[in-house]
C-alpha cells in the first residue's frame, strides 16, 4: 500500500508542479531522483504481484527433467506441406467422384421436352401463398442450424437448387439437367461421410442453375432479385476454359452513340468479369485510328487480375464516340499483340481470342485474316453486334465463322450477360472433346453464403476466414455429342483457409513465427498480415483488391524478390531475412531475423512457407509429467488454453462439436473420448506447463487473502508457448479500469490462430527477468502493462518458458488528467 502511495504521490506532485510552475526549470537532479524512486517502487510492485520470481524458481527446479529441441525448419515445412497436400487431396477426390456421377447420370438420360419435375428451389422452399399452400418448388424443406456451417440452418440430407432471376426456372433444359443432377445427392452425403471436414459441395450447370449441399434457404437481395449466377463465378470459368489471352476491340465511332455505347461498355465489363488471374488481356478502342484505353499497356498483354480489370472498367466508362470506324488497323494491331506474345512465350500460352464489339463492319477485312490468322486460325474471333439494326449482321457473322469464333447479337442491356457467356462454351470445346478433366483451384475469396460475415471478421484472423475452391468440369459422354464438345457444368467444393492453416500449429512456430500460402501468380492466399477488409463508417467492407495482394506487398523486405520468385516457381528451399515487424496496431516495431522455409503443394498451384524467428522461436523445451498429475492442474479454475488452437480435432464427429478445446483435451486424457484426434506433443507440452505453473494460483490467492492488494493493481496472469494461460483478477469487474483486458473481445492479447498475444511478443524481445512497461490507451481507458519473461535452461541451451506480468491500471490524480502520459516505456530496474 505504501509503495503505491509513493508512486502516485510522485506522479501527482509532478503534475501539480508542471501545472503551477510551468515557467520554472526543474533541476535535472530532481528529475533523476524522481525517476530512480519511481523505478524502484514500480519494479517492487510488479515483481510482487506478478509472482515472476516464484515462476522462475519453479522452472529452475525442473531443469533436470527438461529436454531442449532445436526446431528443424526444413523437416517441419515438409511435414506441414505433406499434411496440407493430404487434406487438399481428399477434397480433390470428392470432386472427382461428383464429376463421374454427374457424367454417368447424363449418359443414361434421354432429354424429355415435356418433363414435369418439382424440385426444391432454394428461393421458394418453406414458403406459402395467401391460402397457406406451398407454391411449386416451395415445399417444406427441413433446416437445422449446424456449427460446422457457421450455424447456418442447413439440410444435411438433401441439396437444393438456386436459379438466377433472369433464368426461367421451368425451362425444359433446366428441368432435365436438374433431374439428372439429382444423382449427386447420394454422392454429396457419401463424400461428407468419407471426409467430415468438407464444407459446401456444389454443381453449377451450364444451363444456369446451381445445386448446393447441404441445402439452404437462399436469400435474395433487397429488390427480391437472385443475381448470383454460378456461370459467372471464378471457379466455373476457370474449370470450363483453359487460360486465355484476350484482346477486346470496341468500336467508338459516331454511330455507336447513346444506348449502343452503353451496351458496348456493359459488354466489355461482362467479358472482363469472366477473366481471372491466369488470363491476360488488353482493351483497344478504334475509329479511324487505334487507341489503347490504357496507353501504358500499349502493344502488350497484362494479367487479368482484379486490379487491372477494375482499372480497365474505369477507363472504358470514360470512352466517348467520335469519327468513322476503320476495323483493319485495330484488327492488325490485335493480331500483332497476340502473335508476339505467342512467339516470346508470354501471356497464358494457351487460348487466344479477339472480342470485336461493334454495330457493323463495312470494310474489306479478309486480307487482314489471310495475313495474320489463316490458315492455322490460332486466334479465335468473337463478334458482338450491338443495337437493333441487322444491316451488317452478315459481315460480323462471316468474321466469327471464318475464325473459329462465335457471333452474337446484343440489342438490349438484358441480352449482355447470357450472350457473353457463350464464348466460354466455344473455348471449352477442345477440352470437352479431349475430356481434359483438369482440376482447378481458385484464388482466395469471401464466401457468399457466410452469415454475419462482418461480425466474424472482427473476431477472427481476417485472411483465414476466406475460402478457396477446387473445381472440375463435367462433360457429356454421349456418343452422338462427343464431336460437339458439350459442357454440362462444373462441380466443386469450398475449402476454408482457416482449416488449411491449422495444419501448421502455432505453438511450433513460436512467438513471432507464422505460416502463409501464395498462388503461382505470387498472390497471397493466407497470411496473418493480410487485412482484406476496411472500415467504412460502422461497416467492414472488402478492399477492391483483397484477393490480388502480391506477396511482395506483405513480405516487403524481400526487395530482390528472391523468396517470391522461388515460391512462384514451386521450388523448395530456405533463406534468411532481417525484418522489421510491427505490433500493437503498428505502434511498436520489432527488429527480427527470420528464417523462411518454403515448398510447393503438389497437384495445386499453391506454395507454402513457414517462418521461424532466430532466438527463442527456434528452440522448444519438453518435459514429462504423468497424465494424472497434469490433469489435476489442468482443471484449475484460473487456467485456460487457446480456444482457436487445435489440441483435439472436434469437427469430425458431430457429437464432439459441443466441446471446447479444453473440455475435449480433458475428456481425451481421461479416456472418455478415445476416438478424438489430438496433438499428443501439444497435450504433453500443456500438461507440463500446467504442473510447473500450478503454484502460481496459490501464490496469487495468498496475496489476496493475506495482504490487502494495493490500489491500481488489477490483474496478474501468465502465458506459455503451449497456449496455456492462468489469470487472477485482483480487482472486481466493477472497480477495474481495464475492463476489456483479456476478455474474448480483446483479440490482441489472447492466443489466436494467427498470432501470439501482444504482451508475449514484447516480452520475448526483452531481457528475461526484467520488466518491460508499456502504456495502453483503449478508447480513452488508460492503464500500464508490465511484462517479464521466464526462462528454462538445459543441456547448455535456454528457452523462454512463459511470460508473467500484472496489468496495473495507473490511477491518475484528479488535478492532472493526463498523468498516465508521463509514464515512460522502459525495462524495469533501469
Amino acid at each position: 500500500m505504501e509503495g503505491t502511495r509513493k508512486v502516485l504521490g510522485i506522479l501527482g506532485f509532478l503534475c501539480l508542479w508542471i501545472t503551477a510552475q510551468a515557467q520554472m526549470k526543474i533541476p535535472p537532479e530532481t528529475v533523476q531522483q524522481w525517476a530512480s524512486v519511481f523505478s524502484v517502487q514500480l519494479r517492487e510492485l510488479t515483481t510482487k504481484y506478478s509472482g515472476s520470481q516464484l515462476l522462475q524458481k519453479k522452472l529452475k527446479d525442473v531443469e533436470s527433467i527438461v529436454k531442449m529441441v532445436d526446431l528443424n525448419g526444413n523437416d517441419l515445412v515438409k511435414d506441414y506441406s505433406d499434411e496440407i497436400e493430404r487434406m487438399l487431396g481428399s477434397k480433390m477426390k470428392s470432386v472427382k467422384r461428383l464429376a463421374e456421377s454427374a457424367e454417368d447420370a447424363d449418359l443414361y438420360h434421354e432429354f424429355n421436352a415435356t418433363l414435369q419435375f418439382d424440385y426444391y428451389n432454394s428461393m421458394l422452399i418453406n414458403s406459402v401463398d395467401e391460402d397457406g399452400n406451398s407454391p411449386d418448388m416451395g415445399s417444406e424443406f427441413p433446416l437445422e442450424e449446424n456449427e460446422h456451417f457457421n450455424n447456418l440452418p442447413v439440410n444435411m440430407l438433401l441439396s437444393d437448387i438456386q436459379v438466377p432471376t433472369n433464368v426461367y426456372n421451368k425451362d425444359p433444359n433446366i428441368l432435365n439437367a436438374i433431374y439428372n443432377s439429382e444423382a449427386l445427392n447420394d454422392v454429396f452425403i457419401s463424400n461428407f461421410l468419407k471426409d467430415p471436414t468438407l464444407t459446401w459441395q456444389f454443381f453449377g450447370s451450364s444451363t444456369g442453375f446451381f445445386r448446393i449441399f447441404p441445402g439452404i434457404k437462399w436469400t435474395p437481395d433487397s429488390n427480391g432479385v437472385a443475381a448470383f449466377d454460378c456461370r459467372n463465378r471464378n471457379w466455373y470459368i476457370q474449370a470450363a476454359t483453359s487460360p486465355k489471352d484476350i484482346i477486346i476491340m470496341v468500336d467508338i465511332s459516331g454511330s455507336m452513340k447513346g444506348l449502343k455505347m452503353t451496351i458496348a461498355k456493359h459488354t466489355i465489363n461482362t467479358i472482363l468479369d469472366t477473366l481471372g488471374e491466369n488470363d491476360f488481356v488488353n482493351v483497344i478502342a478504334y475509329t479511324d485510328y487505334v487507341r489503347y484505353v490504357e496507353p501504358c499497356f500499349k502493344g502488350t498483354l497484362v494479367q487479368a487480375d482484379l486490379d487491372n480489370r477494375e482499372h480497365f472498367k474505369q477507363l472504358v466508362d470514360e470512352l466517348h464516340v467520335k469519327g468513322e470506324a476503320k476495323i483493319n488497323k485495330a484488327m492488325k494491331e490485335s493480331f500483332k499483340i497476340l502473335n508476339e506474345a505467342r512467339m516470346k512465350g508470354q501471356g497464358s500460352m494457351c487460348n487466344q481470342a479477339i472480342m470485336l464489339i461493334t454495330d457493323g463492319a463495312m470494310e474489306d477485312f479478309q486480307a487482314v485474316f489471310e495475313e495474320f490468322n489463316w490458315p492455322e486460325r490460332r486466334v479465335r474471333v468473337f463478334t458482338y453486334l450491338i443495337g437493333r439494326e441487322m444491316t451488317f449482321a452478315q459481315n460480323t457473322k462471316w468474321i466469327a465463322c471464318n475464325n473459329k469464333g462465335y457471333y452474337t447479337h446484343i440489342s438490349t442491356l438484358a441480352d449482355v450477360q447470357e450472350n457473353v457467356m457463350e464464348y466460354l462454351h466455344v473455348l471449352s470445346r477442345p477440352m470437352v472433346i479431349n475430356h481434359d478433366h483438369d482440376i482447378i483451384w481458385t484464388e482466395a475469396y469471401m464466401d457468399s453464403v457466410l452469415p454475419n460475415t462482418m461480425e466474424l471478421f472482427t473476431t477472427k484472423a481476417q485472411s483465414l476466414l476466406m475460402m478457396t475452391s477446387v473445381a472440375m468440369p463435367v462433360f457429356s459422354k454421349k456418343k452422338e455429342t462427343l464431336s460437339h464438345g458439350i459442357l454440362l457444368g462444373v462441380v466443386g467444393t469450398d475449402i476454408p483457409l482457416m482449416e488449411v492453416m491449422k495444419l501448421a500449429p502455432r505453438y511450433m512456430l513460436g512467438p513471432h513465427g507464422y505460416a502463409f500460402l501464395i498462388t503461382n501468380n505470387g498472390y497471397i492466399l493466407a497470411h496473418p498480415d493480410l487485412r482484406p477488409l476496411y472500415k467504412d463508417g460502422k461497416k467492414l467492407k472488402p478492399k477492391p483488391n483483397y484477393n490480388s495482394v502480391d506477396m511482395s506487398e506483405v513480405e516487403w523486405e524481400d526487395t530482390d524478390e528472391t523468396l517470391r520468385t522461388a515460391m512462384v516457381r514451386g521450388e523448395t528451399g530456405s533463406m534468411r531475412l532481417s525484418v522489421r515487424a510491427s505490433v500493437d496496431k503498428a505502434k511498436r516495431p520489432l527488429f527480427l531475423v527470420n528464417d523462411y522455409f518454403y515448398t510447393n503443394i503438389d497437384e495445386t498451384p499453391f506454395s507454402f512457407s513457414m517462418v521461424l524467428t532466430r532466438g527463442y522461436g527456434k528452440l522448444m523445451y519438453f518435459g514429462n509429467v504423468s497424465v494424472e498429475e497434469g490433469l489435476h492442474d489442468l482443471t484449475s479454475p484460473d487456467l485456460s488454453i487457446a480456444t482457436e488452437w487445435t489440441y483435439c480435432v472436434t469437427d469430425i464427429d458431430p457429437s464432439h462439436r459441443k466441446f471446447s478445446q479444453l473440455q475435449a483435451a480433458i475428456r481425451y486424457l481421461l479416456g472418455l473420448e478415445p476416438d478424438l484426434e489430438c496433438d499428443e506433443v501439444l497435450l504433453q507440452h500443456v500438461l507440463f506447463d500446467a504442473v510447473v505453473t500450478a503454484p502460481m494460483e496459490a501464490y496469487w490467492n495468498a496475496l489476496m487473502l493475506n495482504d490487502k492488494v494495493e490500489p491500481g493493481v488489477e490483474t496478474a496472469f501468465l502465458g506459455t508457448r503451449s497456449g496455456l494461460m492462468r489469470v487472477t483478477r485482483y480487482a472486481g469487474v466493477e472497480s477495474r479500469v481495464a475492463k476489456r483486458f483479456l476478455t474474448a473481445a480483446d483479440k490482441d492479447n489472447l492466443f489466436t490462430m494467427d498470432h501470439f498475444p501482444l504482451w508475449y511478443r514484447l516480452a520475448a524481445e526483452n531481457t528475461p527477468g526484467s520488466f518491460y512497461y508499456y502504456p495502453v490507451n483503449d478508447k480513452g481507458v488508460k492503464y500500464v502493462i508490465a511484462v517479464t519473461s521466464a526462462i528454462v535452461s538445459s543441456e547448455g541451451k535456454t528457452a523462454m518458458a512463459g511470460v508473467t506480468k500484472p496489468a496495473a491500471a495507473v490511477v491518475s490524480p484528479p488535478q492532472c488528467p493526463e498523468a498516465s502520459d508521463v509514464v515512460p516505456e522502459f525495462v524495469g530496474g533501469m
